[in-house]
């Protein structure tokens, strides 16, 4: 690869010595060349039998040129014929265009002519890569020529990227079914094409300065895919970010700032309303157990803890200083804190890059560097990690344990998470503020959550990632082990500015986020409904062993809507086998309907759910089930609940776990029913028949992403 690399390295050298932001046809060709990536064979003839043996060697048909600086209008000049299709042809060409030319000038230079390998027919597709400020390189896929503006049909993955990354590409687009061949047309050689986006990936991975490529349009065809145009921008100041701080090093600091067996908290207060009394009574009031130091400039004690005047008066280590001061004095207690060798500093207070002074932020983020002292914020609520009993925050305190940890760039958003956890009985082992993010962000969440063993499944409330490429190694790495879902923000802005290629002016930020979250593993959610929901039912959810889908339900009407969910979620409706169609039949009256769903009708006694379910679960083609339940008085909601649960239960000692989520239609008792169910760790769900879909949809896409089906 060292030769291909130097090829490159000579071109672009060039383009820099002449101050030149883009490369020219022959130089990208060149490069093209350097990498293997095809593009249309070429080369000058000096004679008649030249041609002939040029023309052979690539492959008819070919197009054949004048070569002559004398001549700028070849075809004018009668310079150009395409579409020839023999040797005998080529030679007999040759002569033409020779006579034509000294007809058209009789004085002119001739070099010989050029003879281009012709490209027919196939899709026209576009490769490129775009540089972007968070993810850095990307490569995108799409279909060529004019359509690629209109429909913006295009998918990005992180460069470099892998040959399975290449064909999901290939599948990845909205118009995958044209490279299948149309209308009795050829389908495109699927390992050709992957085979151009991997090299391309490599190409800009090598060279950061390569900020823009497109090769618009690829002929692809059966037999190859070629490159009929290069187009490469370069900008030699570009500089990737740097890498992020290895994992190990991340986790020791993160897990005293987590785990923290003492607590400085600057600018605690005696006055109630207060923050710097508030984050002092939820440490204490929360039940924490280790050592707490109250830092204020004159007091004695606050709410009876001695009170220091710095945390440098302080005897013992402290492991995270929780900073209630306004603004403008963190950068003064920050350097004590450095001094003191504090690894953490959460930053509530606001008025920092968020309120106009960016200067005072970049400020802290500097003597945090210099004094490797992680910074949490500014800009936050603070966070909670329920195992140690720790409420380092001026919220309300909170005390429902459970696994999930959630993070939010957004107080208003750490309040709704609290607020669900409690209601719906999920429990949380951390809520985390980010905030501004000036340092610490969700990747390093990620590698604390990853080896926290309180925690099964992490959720992110994200409005950008500050550096999407490590948040997208992390989450790879992360989700093979624990789900990791992410609700991003901002998902409708006026897109990326317009670049000046086809492939940068298509990056809306939102479609690079979506193919990279997929990339990692990601479950991305759409709402901050959703995030709670799947933060709450993936980790209930046994994991399925398959992607068939059976919904068995009591009305017909909850069967249709429980269908367009699962189409809508991309599962898949399982096709029924005539023997297990007729199975059920056995215990549906003769005018429900079996197939897939299976509709057992409203006035049916609570027998009929409990015989259908139990089949459900036993066939092993089956491996997933959504209820449809209908409220009636022959199966009023609790019967049928506790029966499920029974049921459930009976199957996995016999070795039967598959999920289970139900919907729920009838009057309010349902409600308590649907509670009933979750708690027995059925995810249920009164009056929706997407909500229990999705979230059934959550489990598998986790379970996709990590390679468990």
């Amino acid at each position: 690869m060292s030769n291909s690399k130097d090829a490159v390295r000579k071109v672009l050298d060039a383009v820099k010595a002449d101050k030149r932001t883009s490369l020219t046809a022959p130089e990208g060709k060149l490069v093209c060349d350097a990498y293997g990536i095809p593009v249309p064979k070429e080369g000058v003839a000096k004679s008649a039998a030249e041609a002939a043996k040029i023309a052979s060697s690539m492959g008819f048909p070919v197009v054949m040129k004048i070569v002559s600086p004398d001549i700028l209008h070849k075809t004018e000049a009668g310079g150009v014929v395409v579409g020839v299709k023999s040797a005998e042809d080529a030679e007999r060409t040759y002569d033409t265009i020779l006579a034509n030319a000294k007809k058209y000038k009789a004085d002119a230079k001739i070099e010989g002519i050029q003879i281009q390998q012709m490209l027919a027919g196939g899709t026209e597709v576009i490769v490129g890569s775009i540089t972007d400020g968070s993810f850095g390189k990307l490569v995108a896929f799409g279909l060529g020529g004019v359509l690629v503006e209109v429909l913006k049909d295009v998918t990005f993955r992180l460069a470099p990227a892998t040959k399975d990354d290449a064909l999901s590409m290939l599948d990845g687009i909205q118009a995958h079914e044209m490279l299948q061949g149309v209308r009795g047309g050829d389908p495109v050689n699927r390992e050709a094409l992957a085979d151009v986006i991997v090299k391309v990936s490599q190409l800009v991975s090598d060279f950061p300065e390569i900020v823009e490529l497109d090769l618009n349009p690829v002929f692809a065809t059966k037999k190859d895919a070629i490159a009929a145009d290069v187009r490469i921008v370069v900008d030699f100041d570009y500089k990737p970010r740097e890498k992020p701080r290895p994992t190990e090093e991340i986790v020791a600091a993160m897990n005293r700032i987590m785990q923290p067996k003492a607590v400085a908290v600057i600018g605690a207060s005696a006055e109630d309303g207060k923050i710097g009394n508030s984050v002092m009574k939820n440490l204490i009031n929360g039940g924490y157990k280790g050592d707490i130091y109250p830092i204020h400039p004159k007091a004695a004690d606050i709410l009876g803890y001695k009170a220091y005047k710095s945390v440098k008066d302080v005897a013992g280590v402290i492991d995270v200083a929780v900073f209630a001061i306004p603004a403008k004095f963190v950068a003064g207690a920050l350097i004590e804190c450095g001094e003191k060798k504090i690894p953490g500093a959460v930053l509530i207070p606001s008025g920092f890059a968020e309120a106009g002074h960016p200067e005072l932020q970049a400020e802290i983020v500097e003597i945090g560097k210099k004094y490797n002292v992680r910074l949490m914020g500014p800009n936050i609520y603070g966070f909670y990690y329920t195992p140690a009993n720790l409420c380092a925050t001026f919220c309300t305190a909170y005390d429902v344990k459970g696994h999930a940890a959630l993070s939010s760039q957004s107080g208003g958003i750490g309040m709704a998470i609290i607020g669900f956890s409690r209601s719906a009985k999920m429990g949380v082992s951390a809520i985390v503020g980010l905030g501004n993010k000036s340092d610490i962000d969700e990747d390093d969440l990620l590698a604390f959550f990853e080896q926290d063993p309180n925690t099964n499944l992490i959720a992110q409330h994200c409005e950008d990632l500050k550096d999407g490429r490590a948040f997208a190694e992390a989450a790879k790495r992360v989700s093979k082990k624990k789900p990791v879902v992410v609700l991003k923000a901002g998902r409708t802005s006026a897109g990326a500015k317009a670049a000046s290629s086809h492939t940068g002016a298509l990056a809306g930020n939102d479609k690079i986020y979506e193919d990279v979250f997929k990339q990692s593993g990601v479950i991305r959610a759409r709402s901050l409904r959703q995030l709670l929901e799947f933060a709450r039912g993936v980790p209930v959810l046994p994991t399925p062993k398959g992607e068939n889908v059976l919904i068995i339900t009591g009305a017909g009407g909850s069967g249709v809507l429980l269908s367009d969910s699962v189409v809508d979620n991309g599962l898949s409706l399982m096709a029924m086998p005539p023997d297990l169609d007729a199975a059920f039949r056995k215990f549906i009256p003769p005018f429900g309907a079996a197939g897939n769903p299976v509709d057992i009708t409203g006035g049916e006694p609570p027998i009929t759910y409990v015989n259908t379910v139990k089949l459900g679960l036993s066939d092993d083609r089956i491996h997933s089930l959504i209820l449809g339940y209908w409220h009636t008085i022959v199966t009023p909601p609790m019967v049928f609940a506790r029966n499920m649960v029974e049921v459930k239960k009976e199957m996995e000692e016999k070795g039967f776990v598959k999920p289970i989520v139900v919907s729920l239609a009838g009057d309010v008792e349902v409600e308590e029913a649907a509670e009933y169910l979750y708690q027995n760790g059925i995810p249920a769900y009164a009056y929706s028949t997407e909500l229990p879909v999705e979230v059934l949809a959550a489990k598998y896409k986790w379970a996709r992403g990590a390679g468990l089906l």
